[in-house]
């Protein structure tokens, strides 16, 4: 039995419902969220929506572990297709794969459905599993490494401006260079290379590169791979804009990523994040405001964006997301708390969905605090009391309205989704992966020439050159019986044998990859 009752009374009688209505009365399309309710027991028959073209304006869903949040990022992704507009969620916990296989209906789905009006029916979406580096069930996704560039890269490494300008060094090297940037192992070969006696050389009208600074770049880089990056960065590249797909039926294509282990690779996350906007940003028209958002991001658990970045890495993230919108594309951040998103990126979220939180602890009662701040005026005497009263499935909401203002603040019981609220079945993803036409254009790696090969090329070419050179000298030498007899000389390496030994050589050998180009923020294609 449910303890929320349908409204006996018209909402004009209620003063709280009284104000509220009027701000969610809009004239174009809108996403339903659900019924405003009056109290912990009564719902009132307003209706709660987003207006569609609001959505690039960006928004929040937070609530703390088990309050629903997963649920209402289903719920507005499944309106958001259904309205053909593409869709991006990244799969943190396995919880949104069901959204291609139709719900079962209970007696608790239908009791939330009835009492906030919802006419429920079990429908699937059409969804594409993807997979970074193809770890997990999906087409695989990578990038390469000169396409992601040295800006972006120096941020998820946490390097110093001193670093960071080094390493823009190195790619502009490899560019002047003809070395294809594709993986990580290409990057740590020129490296070595510049940093070895060999390449010093080479850099020398360039300002050179420190020991110092090309030993940390490659312990970052060595970390880096450790958290599994060296499967992102290769070919073939993905193309962000295969994200803009519309289904045969007209509904907007559900792009799902799956993000296995991801608490324990937050930096490969961050890396696929800040690219794919980036990338989306440079290769998009401007649009201005349009009807409805070109594409709609989700990012589940955004606080492994934001925990331990550098300031640099989050005036990035903040300006990238400034700058998106006006490309139609709309960035959903879902996470614990308000406070896990930066301030500079918070005050550019135009819609806000705020399930319960806990004060259990001062922390706590902090940021319960600042959560209230954030919201404008509203109706309740205490909306922090609200916010902590808060059932599963309810949430405190606050959208732009039509003309670009704040709506008054609607406690709001959310609506079911339609579509499986779980994982899907393994065998039924799988198939879908298979039959997927992108399966067929990035599941296969390639391996061409690269820079680690190149380098390793001229190496070699370079000792053989030095070893013929120094067997025409010894020929010359034995023919000529009557020249004087060479002063000794302190036994060395011949040239060959330096090139051979060496540690760039050495390391050059071991590798291969892949190719591409950089664009606006350090990123992009010709």
């Amino acid at each position: 039995m449910t303890r929320f009752h349908p409204v006996t009374h018209p909402a004009t009688e209620d003063p709280i419902a009284a104000v509220v209505a009027p701000g969610y009365r809009f004239t174009g399309p809108a996403l339903e969220l659900g019924g405003l309710m009056l109290d912990e027991t009564t719902l009132s028959e307003v209706h709660i929506k987003i207006p569609l073209g609001m959505l690039n304006r960006h928004g929040l869903v937070a609530g703390a572990t088990g309050t629903g949040k997963t649920k209402t990022l289903q719920l507005l992704a499944e309106q958001l297709s259904a309205n053909g507009v593409p869709v991006f969620a990244a799969d943190i916990k396995g919880d949104l794969s069901g959204m291609s296989t139709p719900g079962t209906e209970d007696d608790k789905i239908k009791a939330r459905a009835t009492s906030v009006g919802q006419t429920w029916e079990a429908k699937g979406f059409p969804v594409t599993y993807y997979a970074l580096g193809g770890q997990g069930t999906g087409i695989p996704l990578r990038v390469t490494m000169t396409s992601f560039g040295p800006i972006l890269l120096s941020k998820v490494l946490g390097l110093n401006e001193t670093q960071e300008s080094s390493l823009g060094l190195v790619f502009h090297y490899a560019d002047q260079a003809g070395l294809p940037l594709l993986d990580l192992a290409d990057l740590r070969a020129v490296v070595h290379y510049l940093n070895s006696d060999e390449g010093k050389p080479d850099l020398k009208d360039l300002g050179g590169l420190s020991s110092a600074t090309a030993g940390v770049i490659l312990r970052e880089l060595i970390a880096f791979e450790n958290q599994g990056a060296d499967a992102f960065f290769g070919e073939p590249e993905f193309e962000s804009q295969d994200l803009l797909q519309v289904a045969p039926d007209g509904r907007g294509m559900v792009s799902m990523v799956e993000l296995p282990n991801l608490q324990d690779r937050p930096a490969l996350f961050s890396t696929f994040l800040m690219w794919l906007l980036a990338d989306l940003y440079h290769d998009l028209p401007e649009v201005g405001d349009p009807e409805k958002p070109k594409l709609v991001f989700f990012f589940d658990e955004a606080h492994l964006l934001f925990d331990d970045a550098s300031k640099a890495f989050l005036d990035q993230i903040a300006q990238t997301v400034r700058l998106i919108r006006s490309k139609g594309v709309g960035v959903f951040f879902v996470t614990q708390s308000p406070t896990d998103v930066p301030d500079d990126v918070l005050a550019q979220l135009g819609s806000r969905v705020q399930h319960q939180l806990r004060a259990a602890t001062p922390n706590d009662a902090k940021a319960l605090k600042a959560t209230v701040n954030t919201y404008p005026t509203s109706s309740y005497d205490d909306l922090g009391k609200v916010i902590l009263s808060l059932g599963i499935g309810e949430a405190v909401v606050t959208v732009m309205n039509e003309r670009g203002a704040p709506t008054p603040v609607a406690w709001t019981r959310l609506r079911a989704p339609e579509s499986l609220m779980g994982p899907a079945d393994p065998a039924t993803m799988d198939a879908s992966v298979k039959a997927s036409p992108g399966w067929t254009t990035y599941s296969q790696v390639v391996d061409r020439e690269s820079a680690s090969e190149k380098l390793a090329a001229r190496m070699q070419a370079g000792a053989e050159k030095a070893a013929r050179e120094q067997a025409a000298q010894r020929a010359t030498r034995s023919a000529d019986k009557s020249a004087a007899k060479p002063k000794a000389a302190k036994p060395q390496d011949s040239t060959f044998e330096k090139v051979v030994k060496s540690s760039t050589f050495k390391y050059a050998v071991r590798y291969a990859a892949r190719e591409a180009v950089r664009g606006m923020f350090g990123i992009g294609r010709r």
